[in-house]
C-alpha cells in the first residue's frame, strides 16, 4: 500500500456536526401549525436522505438542496459556498403537488404511516436537469444504470429546497443498538480512545477476505476498525439487510479485542461510483473515523446495457485521492485478496508466488452453493458466516417456488396445473396452493372486470398472493390467461425476489382453444358480445421469457404435468429421495 501524507492533517472524530433535530417545545409547536401546512409523504428513499440530514450524517447541509446549491453540486461537485460535495440530495415531488406549494411556505414531511418527521421550509422550486445530472454525476444517462434509472424513470419532475427542522429520527425497531448517530459514534470513540478509525463500508456479507483485509488496513495504518454497513437502500438483489447484519455480528469476534466496532448506516445508495466514494468518505469522516477504505469499483452498479463496466475499477480511488486533504480522510485502497492453498493464507493477487494455487469463490458461484446445497469452505468463509446465509437462502429443494401458466382460454393451464397439483401432492413434504383464475376472480377480485388495468390489477393480485406463498416456502401454482408480458415480467420479479419462479407457456394455436370451448366465449366474442376478449378482441402477447413450452393440441395434461415436473427437478426443486 502506498504512504499516507495525509494522516498529519488528521483531527479525531470529524468536525463540527450539524443537528436538525429540534426540541420539544418546537416540535409541539410545528405540530400545532402543520394542521393547516400541505403534507408530503416520503419515499422510501426520501425518509433515508432525511434521517442522515437530521442525524448530522450529511454535515454540513442543513435541508434538501436549493437550485443553486443543487447547480454547483451537480456540475462542480461543490456547495454553492465552495464546501465539497459530490451528491445532490434533492426533495423530488410530483407536479401536482409541487403546483401547490410557493416559495416561503411550510411543508409537513411524513412517513408511509403518516407520522410527521420534519418540516421543510421552502426556499425554492425547480425543475431539474434531468439528463444532465445524469451524465454529470453517474456519467451517463444510461438507464440500465440504478441511479439514473430512478433518475429518469420514477424521481418526480420538481425538486423543493429549503431549510429542514426535524421533529424525530425515523423509527426502526431491528437493530436499534447498531443504528447510532455520528454523535453517538464520536462519543464511543472518544471513551475507548479511539483516536484513529478505519471505516470500512460494504453491501455484502462479509466473508474471510474482507476480514483479513480490514486487519491488514488497521495494523498498516495503526488504526482501529469501525465496520459500517449500509442498510438502507442498497443494489437491487443484494442479500437483505436482516440476513447481512447476523453475518456482521457472527465475525466482530475476529478482531482484535477492544479494536472494532459495529455500526449502521441508513443510506440510500445511488451506485454513483467515483462520487459516490467521495460522498461515503465525508459521511464516514462526519461519524467520526480518519481513514476510509475503497474498493475495486467502489458503490459501481455493474455494467451497462452493452456489457460494459459503468466505471474503471480505479476511478473511485483516483476521485478520492485527489481530495483526501482537502477532505482530512486518508484513503485505503482496497486491494484484492485471494486464498492461497499452498500457504493457507489470503494474499494480495499481485503477490501471489509463482507455482503456487490462488483460490476464490465468485458471488455467482456461492449463490450455486447456496442453491444447491454444496459446501462453504472454511477458506473462504467463517463457519458461524455460513450457517446465517443457509438460514435465509435454504438449497432450492427447501425453498418455496411459483409455477406461473399463461395461455389463450381453453388452452389447457387450468387442466394442466391441476395434474401438476396432484403429482406434487402425492409426492409430498411441501403445502402446495392452486391460484386458478376463475377461483381468484371469485375470491380476490370479484369487484374488478375485464378492462386492460382491471385484468393488470387481477394479475398482479395473483403475483402478490404467490410471492407470499413462495416466501414462506411454499409452492404456488397459478393459471390465469395473464395476456400481458409487462405485468408477467413484473410477476417474475416480484416472484424471483422471495424464491423460485416457472414461467410456462400453454402455446394451444388459436383454432384449437375455440374448438374447446363449451361456454361458447369465443362465439360471443367475434359477435361482438363480449368486449375486450383475450386472442379476439384484445391482444396475447406471447413470452418471451417462458421456461418451459406446452401445446395441449397433441400432448395429454399427464404428460405435460410431467414434463414441468421434471423441469423442477433439473433445477433442483424437488427434494432428493431419502437418505441421498
Amino acid at each position: 500500500m502506498r504512504p499516507l501524507p495525509h494522516d498529519h492533517l488528521i483531527e479525531p472524530h470529524g468536525g463540527e456536526l450539524v443537528d436538525l433535530l429540534v426540541d420539544q417545545s418546537r416540535a409541539a409547536e410545528l405540530k400545532e401549525a402543520s394542521r393547516d401546512w400541505p403534507s408530503w409523504d416520503l419515499t422510501d428513499r426520501q425518509v433515508c436522505d432525511l434521517e442522515l440530514l437530521t442525524n448530522g450524517a450529511f454535515s454540513p447541509l442543513r435541508g434538501f438542496l436549493s437550485r443553486s446549491d443543487y447547480e454547483s453540486v451537480r456540475d462542480d461537485m461543490r456547495l454553492a459556498d465552495g464546501t465539497l460535495w459530490p451528491m445532490p440530495v434533492t426533495l423530488d415531488v410530483s407536479a401536482e403537488f409541487a403546483g401547490s406549494v410557493s416559495e416561503g411556505d411550510a411543508i409537513a414531511l411524513r412517513d408511509a404511516e403518516g407520522v410527521m418527521l420534519a418540516v421543510l421550509h421552502v426556499d425554492d422550486i425547480f425543475e431539474p436537469d434531468k439528463e444532465r445530472e445524469a451524465e454529470a454525476v453517474f456519467g451517463t444517462a444510461d438507464p440500465h444504470h440504478p441511479g439514473v434509472g430512478y433518475l429518469l424513470n420514477h424521481a418526480g419532475p420538481v425538486n423543493l429546497g429549503g431549510r429542514v427542522e426535524a421533529l424525530t429520527l425515523p423509527v426502526h425497531y431491528d437493530f436499534r443498538t447498531l443504528r447510532r448517530t455520528p454523535t453517538e459514534l464520536r462519543a464511543e470513540f472518544a471513551r475507548a480512545g479511539f483516536r484513529k478509525v478505519v471505516a470500512f463500508q460494504t453491501r455484502n456479507p462479509m466473508h474471510r477476505a474482507h476480514v483479513e483485509l480490514i486487519l491488514r488496513a488497521a495494523k498498516e495504518h495503526e488504526a482501529n476498525v469501525l465496520v459500517h454497513p449500509v442498510v438502507g437502500m442498497t443494489k437491487p438483489g443484494d442479500v437483505d439487510h436482516y440476513t447481512r447484519v447476523r453475518c456482521y455480528q457472527a465475525v466482530m469476534d475476529r478482531y482484535p479485542r477492544n479494536t472494532a466496532a459495529l455500526a449502521l448506516l441508513n443510506l440510500a445508495m445511488r451506485m454513483g461510483g467515483p462520487r459516490e466514494a467521495v460522498w461515503h468518505a465525508i459521511i464516514r469522516k462526519n461519524h467520526g473515523c480518519t481513514h476510509f477504505i475503497v474498493g475495486r469499483d467502489h458503490a459501481g452498479p455493474g455494467a451497462d446495457g452493452g456489457g460494459q463496466p459503468f466505471y474503471g475499477p480505479y476511478d473511485a480511488q483516483e476521485l478520492l485521492q485527489k481530495y483526501e486533504g482537502e477532505l482530512g480522510v486518508t484513503m485505503v485502497p482496497f486491494r484484492m485478496l485471494v486464498y492461497v492453498e499452498d500457504l493457507d493464507e489470503y494474499m494480495p493477487e499481485d503477490e501471489v508466488p509463482a507455482a503456487t494455487r490462488p483460490l476464490s469463490i465468485s458471488g455467482t458461484e456461492l449463490r450455486d452453493r447456496l442453491a444447491t446445497g454444496r459446501e462453504i469452505p472454511e477458506w473462504f468463509t467463517y463457519p458461524e458466516v455460513a450457517k446465517e446465509l443457509r438460514r435465509s437462502y435454504p438449497p432450492r429443494h427447501q425453498q418455496g417456488y411459483t409455477v406461473f401458466f399463461t395461455g389463450l382460454s381453453g388452452s389447457g393451464k387450468s387442466t394442466i396445473a391441476n395434474a401438476l397439483l396432484s403429482k406434487l401432492l402425492e409426492i409430498g413434504g411441501r403445502r402446495v396452493t392452486l391460484l386458478a383464475g376463475d377461483l381468484v376472480r371469485k375470491h380476490l377480485s370479484s369487484e374488478l372486470g375485464f378492462s386492460r388495468e382491471h385484468r393488470d390489477l387481477n394479475i398482479s393480485r395473483i403475483g402478490y398472493v404467490a410471492s407470499e406463498i413462495t416466501k414462506n416456502g411454499g409452492i404456488a401454482i397459478c393459471a390465469p390467461i395473464a395476456p400481458y408480458d409487462t405485468t408477467r415480467k413484473a410477476i417474475r420479479k416480484m416472484v424471483e425476489a422471495a424464491g423460485g419462479f416457472m414461467l410456462v407457456f400453454v402455446d394451444t394455436p388459436l383454432e384449437v382453444c375455440e374448438e374447446r370451448d363449451r361456454k361458447g366465449l369465443y362465439a360471443k366474442a367475434r359477435a361482438g358480445i363480449i368486449k375486450e376478449f383475450t386472442g379476439i378482441s384484445d391482444p396475447y402477447e406471447v413470452p418471451d421469457d417462458a421456461d418451459h413450452v406446452v401445446d395441449t393440441t397433441d400432448e395429454s395434461p399427464e404428460e405435460a404435468a410431467q414434463e414441468i415436473l421434471l423441469h423442477l427437478e433439473r433445477q433442483g426443486y424437488l427434494a432428493p429421495p431419502s437418505g441421498v
